[in-house]
């Protein structure tokens, strides 16, 4: 004879194992270590230094 399975239960496993599915496909897609996105901000922010450094101040014509 079959064993019999409460359906509520077998329905919650279910979306249990999906929902850990899901967060595990997102960890692999998002997830940084904090000191990862430190390493990034922090490689931003002396880019963005360097590139205001080049700017050119531009001088406005001379009415002469």
């Amino acid at each position: 004879m079959a064993e019999t399975i409460n359906l509520n239960k077998a329905r919650k496993r279910k979306a249990r194992a999906e929902k850990e599915r899901r967060a595990e496909a997102n960890r692999l897609r998002y997830g940084r270590s904090g000191a990862q996105r430190r390493q990034d901000d922090s490689e931003e922010a002396t880019a963005r230094r360097r590139h205001e450094q080049h700017r050119r101040d531009e001088k406005p014509p001379s009415s002469s």
